[in-house]
């Protein structure tokens, strides 16, 4: 049986893999590459000016390849019309669903809309928002993580309630071909990953966080809300680094009662201070002790052991999913 990759003919893809839009992490470089290569790039856009977002989009759209740019509904996607209007070919929500009056703007415009759920009920809401692909997050995922159902279970429930034309696309704690190839036979459409491409060498993540990635175990990461400053009440994934051990052993106070709170345990490039309980990622320019800062990732992490260009990570996946797939008697 030949496989047929509906998402790669819905967006304009030839590998079914999407860059998660990992925040500011998520730069046009990283897209650029992820898109050149076949894969569909992302924008971490919520926190983006306008202004920026008009010159990432304007300078993406000169590739000639489909690119997203995402937001997170827990805020006001304030540069969302300027990314419309600058071109973006598709346009990613999480944390929420967008009301009729967004949904008006992105069709307006042309483009393409990806919504993530992390239950069936909200898959079944995005369907009828009209989403063009229901992203199904499980619980393993790295970052800020909407689900709390592991993405096996998530995957077969979302796969069986949804129309059979609704695209769906797995997410959550993939790092592997072999995890690829397995989301893809248990009824995904594509995937998306997101700390297999935080480590690569376009990601704006800072060095020391994209080399804590490659030295972990199994079962170093946590489903956590300790790092909630400026993101309250949004549960997330991290490795388990000494700001993390620190509060647990403590008991897990409440914010106002944690240790070390209000420390200043880093600079960004502007030189403005990151306290030790902000939901901020470890990037380019930050200095001092970055490593305590969140350094979010999935369930996948360990099997991350280097830090190459975006484009080989994705070839390289594909190449694996698909012997994987044939492995198991199916010729993608």
């Amino acid at each position: 049986m030949r496989l047929h990759y509906r998402l790669c003919d819905r967006f304009g893809l030839t590998i079914p893999i999407v860059q998660a839009p990992t925040a500011s992490i998520a730069g046009p470089e990283l897209a650029a590459a992820v898109s050149a290569a076949g894969g569909l790039g992302s924008l971490g856009s919520t926190w983006t000016s306008s202004d920026e977002i008009d010159a990432f989009v304007r300078g993406l759209r000169w590739l000639g390849s489909p690119f997203m740019v995402n937001y997170a509904l827990s805020f006001v996607p304030a540069s969302l019309d300027a990314a419309l209007n600058a071109g973006a070919p598709v346009v990613g929500f999480s944390w929420g669903l967008p009301d009729r009056p967004v949904v008006d703007s992105v069709r307006a415009a042309n483009a393409l809309m990806m919504i993530q759920v992390g239950s069936v009920e909200g898959a079944r809401m995005a369907e009828d928002a009209g989403a063009d692909a229901v992203i199904c997050q499980g619980q393993e995922a790295g970052g800020h993580v909407q689900s709390t159902t592991p993405l096996r279970v998530l995957l077969e429930h979302v796969r069986n309630e949804l129309r059979a034309e609704t695209i769906v696309i797995a997410a959550g704690g993939l790092t592997t071909g072999e995890d690829i190839a397995a989301a893809i036979l248990a009824g995904a459409d594509g995937v998306m990953l997101g700390t297999r491409f935080v480590a690569t060498q376009e990601s704006r993540a800072h060095l020391d966080y994209k080399a804590a990635l490659c030295d972990v175990g199994e079962d170093e990461t946590s489903l956590t809300v300790c790092f909630d400053g400026g993101w309250s009440h949004s549960p997330h994934r991290v490795l388990r680094n000494s700001s993390l051990k620190a509060w647990e052993a403590a008991g897990c106070p409440p914010p106002g009662a944690r240790p070390g709170e209000g420390e200043t345990v880093a600079l960004s490039a502007l030189g403005e201070p990151i306290l030790r309980y902000d939901s901020a990622a470890p990037r380019q320019g930050m200095q001092g002790s970055v490593t305590e800062m969140a350094l979010y990732a999935g369930t996948g992490v360990h099997n991350i052991t280097s830090v190459p260009p975006a484009a080989e990570v994705l070839r390289s996946l594909w190449s694996d999913a698909l012997a994987a797939m044939r492995g198991a008697g199916t010729i993608g």
